[in-house]
């Protein structure tokens, strides 16, 4: 819940816990009293004000900060880092592949992450803090929320995972019409979450050789298996895209099959029918001198002659095996 306009927590870490803060407490702070986390909607007007006019923050920053559309980033200087992640959308009802923005500024003393739409990855590092297990420097923030956002990341990935095996086991014996949509789908869901995560590994990968005075070489430690682990889910959501690509060839293949077969069968059934009708169509003109036409055994000739062409058209397909 929100602490004030555009508040939406505030600590003051210290050794894995944190005091709860609010606007008063905010503007208040000078660095001698611990680490202040601030978590901020960028969305409010407050905030706006606030970040642009008394956070000491540069206006590069802050445009950074406020920007409507944005892709995972860093940008750092020997104090400061300001750093943009995607975490999956986790909030109910919204497609985890609408991947929500943190966007998140650090120096030695002070955190600001700003988001609009829940994340719940910030949620657990409440959770942690209110425990007494959060962090209580600023890297050990930054390594925190890293594996957080990938932790739950990682659910979503393996659900793709395994959503591809029972598209590759299903094509066989589900109705086309039904698993069309469902690869369509899953290619649509791997597609959006690679967007962001592949950029978030380079973030990620960059963020280890970055020389900041206060970012710890175990911290770096940490953050190089968090990138290996973003990696990995980029090379699982490439395996999930091309599964699904080789599943619906095998599907328009199989519609193919089906297909061939089905004009296949109406081609030697035309075949088969073809010369009987013109037969037919000779004898059913109504003309002059047409045979038979006085004999009343005419009709049962025609058809047994017809039966007798029509088994031996059948038996010369099947020695040429064209049935």
């Amino acid at each position: 819940m929100k602490n004030g306009n555009g508040l939406i927590c505030a600590y003051l870490l210290k050794e894995g816990a944190g005091q709860p803060a609010d606007w008063d407490r905010v503007k208040t702070w000078t660095p001698d009293q611990g680490v202040l986390w601030m978590h901020l909607d960028y969305a409010d007007e407050t905030v706006r004000q606030w970040l642009l006019n008394e956070s000491g923050l540069n206006e590069v920053t802050c445009s950074a900060l406020f920007a409507e559309e944005t892709r995972p980033r860093i940008v750092s200087s020997p104090e400061s880092l300001l750093l943009i992640l995607r975490g999956v959308n986790s909030n109910p009802g919204a497609d985890p592949e609408d991947m929500v923005s943190i966007r998140m500024w650090f120096d030695e003393h002070r955190i600001i992450t700003m988001r609009h739409r829940r994340v719940l990855a910030i949620e657990d590092i409440r959770q942690s803090i209110e425990a007494g297990k959060g962090p209580d420097s600023a890297d050990d923030f930054l390594v925190m929320i890293a594996n957080r956002l990938i932790d739950r990341m990682g659910d979503v990935v393996s659900d793709i995972d395994d959503r591809a095996d029972e598209l590759e086991d299903m094509v066989l014996t589900k109705e086309s019409h039904e698993l069309r949509p469902m690869i369509a789908d899953l290619r649509r869901q791997t597609i959006c979450m690679r967007r962001y995560i592949a950029p978030q590994r380079d973030v990620l990968a960059r963020l280890q050789n970055e020389r900041i005075a206060w970012l710890s070489e175990t911290a770096k430690v940490y953050l190089r298996e968090t990138s290996e682990r973003t990696a990995r889910f980029v090379d699982d959501l490439d395996a999930a895209r091309d599964r699904a690509a080789i599943t619906q060839e095998q599907l328009n293949n199989s519609l193919s099959e089906q297909t061939n077969r089905t004009l296949y069968i109406l081609s030697i059934i035309t075949a088969i029918f073809l010369p009987l009708g013109l037969l037919t169509g000779l004898l059913g003109i109504n003309v002059g001198g047409m045979p038979g036409t006085d004999s009343n055994s005419a009709f049962a000739i025609v058809v047994a002659l017809l039966v007798v062409f029509a088994i031996i058209q059948y038996i010369l397909f099947k020695r040429k095996k064209m049935i």
